[in-house]
């Protein structure tokens, strides 16, 4: 077996992981952003309940052009 051959192989196995875990690390992030962002817009929502009680005419329609 041809020892240069080897080491390339097991250099590009050890590449190919290190892709993985970055892009792995990526969309872990974007997922705690989505959630986050969640949170947020659900912790508005309590605010704009209260708002639309005071104000129950806003809203209630949605004007759509095509």
């Amino acid at each position: 077996m041809d020892i240069a051959l080897l080491s390339m192989a097991m250099n590009q196995g050890q590449v190919q992981q290190q892709a993985s875990m970055a892009v792995m690390k990526k969309a872990m992030g974007n997922a705690e952003q989505q959630g986050e962002a969640l949170q947020k817009l659900m912790s508005s929502a309590d605010a704009t309940a209260i708002q639309h009680a005071a104000q129950p005419h806003l809203g209630s329609s949605i004007d759509v052009k095509w």
